[in-house]
């Protein structure tokens, strides 16, 4: 197996010489604030590689992900604010603090436990007394991501339904208030209860260990790939789709679903 030190210190090397006299100019110009949108392109190609199921794809999207990080360093490291060294170490500590039950003598013997007892020791390391249970949630998270924290948030502290029945009927609860605001033809209403409604929804994939971001990811592809297959078919019947009609268009797509699940 290749020395990762050396490894990781040659990557390390190469930024700076890229940052440096002589180097690249597009490099050089980055800043933190930059790179942020890099940085999260680069986090949901790892995750498309993941999808995909390709070890090479993923060694390579990984590498472009840690990149990022590097990079971070690299600047920080310029102007004197921290080097790679300090965020590997803060990195290396955090991680013996939070697992008690691996490095010292804490006993844990559940995940929920785990992820209880990390939330009081990542509260403890900030000392910081937070002003309510829901603090620590990243404002910037994709919005169902950021309600599902807010409500996992919630329900460590009681906060929570007891019965899956209960979140299902709220669920159907909110489908009937934004009903009622559509037919009224109240918009600011309507947006209102829309978010209500998919916040209901959120919990409920939460209280069924479902993940909310992941399932509308994956219906997102499918729905791509049924429609990619609409068009494919159309066009190889010198069709458009502005001249299909929409019976048409249902029929194949009803074709496409056949097809994921191995029908003819």
């Amino acid at each position: 197996m290749k020395n990762e030190g050396a490894g990781f210190e040659r990557i390390m090397e190469i930024m700076r010489r890229l940052r440096g006299p002589g180097g690249c100019p597009w490099d050089a110009e980055q800043t933190h604030e930059s790179l942020k949108r890099y940085l999260l392109e680069e986090a949901y190609e790892v995750i498309e590689a993941i999808d995909a199921g390709s070890a090479a794809m993923l060694r390579e999207e990984l590498g472009d992900l840690l990149l990022q990080p590097v990079f971070h360093a690299v600047v920080a490291e310029e102007r004197g604010a921290f080097s790679m060294a300090e965020v590997l170490e803060t990195l290396a500590e955090k991680l013996v603090n939070r697992h008690p039950h691996v490095f010292g003598d804490q006993v844990i013997k559940t995940s929920q436990e785990q992820l209880e007892n990390w939330e009081r020791l990542k509260q403890q390391e900030k000392k910081e007394e937070r002003k309510s249970a829901l603090s620590g949630v990243p404002p910037h998270l994709p919005a169902l991501m950021k309600a599902q924290k807010v409500t996992e948030k919630a329900a460590r502290v009681g906060f929570d339904w007891s019965h899956v029945d209960e979140v299902f009927a709220k669920v159907m609860e909110e489908l009937h208030e934004f009903e009622e605001t559509m037919l009224a033809g109240d918009q600011e209403r309507m947006e209102a209860e829309l978010g209500d409604l998919l916040f209901a929804i959120v919990n409920l994939g939460r209280f069924l260990a479902i993940d909310p971001e992941e399932a509308l990811r994956k219906t997102i592809t499918r729905f791509t790939g049924r429609f990619g297959h609409i068009e494919e078919t159309l066009h190889g019947r010198g069709v458009s789709l502005k001249d299909a009609s929409l019976a048409e268009m249902e029929a194949l797509w009803k074709e496409a679903k056949r097809m994921e699940h191995g029908g003819e």
